[in-house]
């Protein structure tokens, strides 16, 4: 049975596409400007939901994400829900742990749960009287042309809407995407990474922590690794990230504890034998996908925002700082622009794309850094010589990770910044050291040693050496 179509209303109609993250906060945007707004959500309303189906990876709540947050008046709420983390701790296979702080005392990310963040903004969004939020609703096709959509709802009946405009927030495989694809001049890409990833549980022990809390746990091993961030109820998730081969050569409960055993002996007696053989076999691995398109808008009908404009790899902790942004910077150019969406939306793809991009090249550098990168001695060289020289030079030396972490530079001016500064270090570090070469050189010159004193010790350690072998 078909409804027949909504009728019309004065007022601007959003139809937000997508009740996940960044749908339930764009409503909140929308809603706060005095648009009629109707969300569309495939799934049953999570807030009733006995299992919430979808993705758990926990997530870094920073800079950016609080920024929109804040503007909708949900930050402080956010943030007393979630656990600050510091700094990096690497655990190293013979069980020493080093921190690398993020940034500056006082700078953190918050580790906050996926689930519980997603209620709080569809109550957010729903405490608005011209919000609707409609759930078991799949988008079936929608026009370009008309803004007219069709859901079809859990009992098979079909539902007509027109929107003014439709906000795809629907994620990585988008339907509202869909159109986007048949259109010319739509440039589309996505990149399966050859790595999974698995979810762990470390219950806590005697009540408390298993580890410390106000940390992000990395055990990196180079062609893989696996981090834990902590939960409010004291439990940490451990998230194994691997390649899929690595993961189909581990078929049975005893060569789990030997993998454990050889990469990670550490966390087996804190996740625990049982825990680890029981968790590891509850679902396979699941896949992780990079998604770039531009641009983000058809005509002054549709945009796209979150991981259905830019799905990013989990590894630099803002993918859904990156939604979040999206809708404050669609918020701006709405401001500069008066809301005249034939004007916002060219805008908004223009202004986003080239960030959009750059923080998904950046996710992907990012996992070689948190696997193999940390275990360097020279990139924890870097990492003081940028730290030392961003407190004495702040506004001319920043690391890239607080540029992207703390600030709302645009990401793919982070990068271009980056890639200069690094080229000033590292020209710099060259000279320093070839100026201490020549005038160690030229001191040896101008004064040199009595080659005499030092022939003497060098006879004695021959000796020495001679007598040890022969006895």
């Amino acid at each position: 049975m078909e409804e027949p179509a909504r009728g019309p209303r004065k007022k601007t109609v959003v139809a937000v596409v997508g009740g996940g993250l960044v749908g339930s906060l764009n409503a909140c945007f929308f809603a706060k400007r005095g648009f009629d707004v109707e969300v569309f959500e495939i799934r049953e309303d999570i807030r009733q939901a006995k299992i919430v189906r979808g993705r758990s990876i926990n997530l870094a709540l920073s800079h950016r994400g609080r920024q929109a947050l804040k503007h909708v008046g949900m930050e402080e709420k956010v943030v007393s829900q979630g656990i600050p983390m510091n700094a990096r701790m690497i655990h190293s296979i013979s069980g020493k742990q080093s921190p690398i702080p993020y940034g500056k005392k006082g700078q953190y990310i918050l580790s906050v749960d996926r689930a519980n963040l997603n209620k709080e903004l569809l109550t957010a969004a729903e405490a608005y009287p011209n919000t609707k939020l409609n759930f078991d609703h799949k988008l079936q096709d929608w026009s370009a042309e008309t803004g007219q959509m069709t859901f079809v709802r859990l009992d098979g009946s079909k539902e007509h809407i027109k929107a003014d405009l439709i906000v795809g927030c629907d994620g990585a495989f988008s339907a509202v995407r869909k159109q986007f694809l048949r259109r010319s001049r739509f440039n589309y890409s996505q990149t399966y990474i050859p790595h999974g990833y698995m979810e762990l549980t470390m219950l806590p022990i005697n009540g408390e922590f298993a580890m410390k809390p106000n940390y992000l746990h990395i055990w990196p091993r180079n062609t893989f690794m696996m981090i834990a961030l902590p939960n409010l109820d004291k439990t940490f998730t451990c998230t194994l990230f691997m390649p899929f081969d690595d993961f189909e050569k581990i078929t049975t409960e005893d060569e789990v504890i030997k993998f454990f055993q050889e990469y990670f002996p550490d966390t087996i007696p804190l996740i625990g034998v049982d825990t680890l053989k029981r968790d590891y076999f509850r679902l396979p691995a699941q896949a992780m996908v990079s998604v770039k398109c531009s641009p983000h808008h058809i005509n002054d009908k549709c945009v796209l925002m979150g991981d259905a404009a830019h799905a990013v790899v989990p590894f630099y902790g803002q993918g859904m700082n990156a939604g979040f942004e999206d809708c404050i910077v669609f918020d701006e150019i709405m401001n500069q622009f008066n809301e005249d969406l034939s004007a916002v939306l060219p805008e908004y793809s223009r202004v986003r794309v080239p960030d959009d991009h750059a923080i998904a090249d950046l996710a992907m550098y990012n996992y070689i850094e948190m696997r193999a990168h940390v275990n360097s001695k020279w990139f924890l060289f870097r990492k003081q010589v940028d730290s030392i020289l961003h407190f004495f030079m702040p506004k001319t030396i920043i690391p890239l990770y607080t540029m992207v972490t703390f600030t709302r530079t645009r990401y793919h001016k982070a990068v271009e910044r980056w890639q200069w500064q690094n080229k000033v270090i590292n020209h710099g570090l060259l000279i320093s050291a070839t100026g201490a070469a020549v005038g160690s050189a030229y001191l040896l010159i101008k004064n040199p040693p009595n080659i005499n004193k030092l022939i003497i010790p060098a006879e004695k350690m021959w000796n020495r050496i001679v007598a040890f072998r022969t006895s």
